[in-house]
């Protein structure tokens, strides 16, 4: 008989490995996210765009940052062009079936992305093949590439040019930290944009 779950151990742990994560992701992301952050305003103020994309949760992510920077984040203003590459179900799964699973980000990119965009891939991971393939495609047609990522970054070093790697190897904190950090590139970009 396995032992009784225990609510309020449960409810520490989880809330303690949370602050532990956050604490680390404060002292050792100040500089990639500076980076991420020059490099996307340097791609909206010369009139491009920022591509999100990602699977599972971390394609939720890329919708959820899209909307933030085309709708507002905290308050009306100009829209900030971006797009996420994982909401057109026509495209998503003639993708899938025609060509395959692991294009399904790196043949939107090819069609949608220009010299200067931003393809900010978000992978708990750094393993995904369909992620690691767009980061190949948009390096190819001159996009700035950021990986928001967590355990170690996987495969992705040296082919990314800029790594956002949480310190965490629980996906669970790691995808926190991906919105966290997501939604304070929304702020810093609408206030270094001059746009709230």
């Amino acid at each position: 008989m396995t032992e009784a779950f225990n609510l309020s151990s449960f409810y520490a742990k989880e809330f303690n490995e949370h602050s532990s994560v956050v604490s680390a992701t404060e002292r050792e992301m100040q500089k990639p996210f500076e980076a991420m952050l020059k490099a996307c305003v340097e791609a909206i103020e010369s009139g491009k765009k920022i591509l999100f994309f990602g699977n599972g949760g971390s394609a939720g992510d890329s919708q959820h940052l899209a909307t933030e920077l085309v709708v507002r984040y905290r308050q009306n203003r100009k829209p900030i062009p971006a797009i996420a590459l994982t909401t057109d179900t026509s495209c998503l799964t003639a993708i899938g079936n025609d060509l395959g699973f692991d294009q399904l980000f790196a043949r939107q990119i090819d069609a949608l992305g220009q010299p200067g965009d931003i393809a900010i891939g978000i992978t708990t991971s750094g393993q995904s093949p369909n992620v690691h393939l767009a980061f190949e495609k948009a390096k190819e047609k001159g996009l700035v590439t950021v990986a928001l990522t967590g355990k170690g970054g996987g495969k992705l070093h040296g082919i990314v040019d800029i790594m956002v790697v949480v310190p965490s190897n629980t996906t669970a904190r790691i995808q926190e930290m991906h919105i966290f950090l997501g939604q304070m590139l929304c702020d810093a970009l609408e206030q270094e944009l001059g746009l709230v």
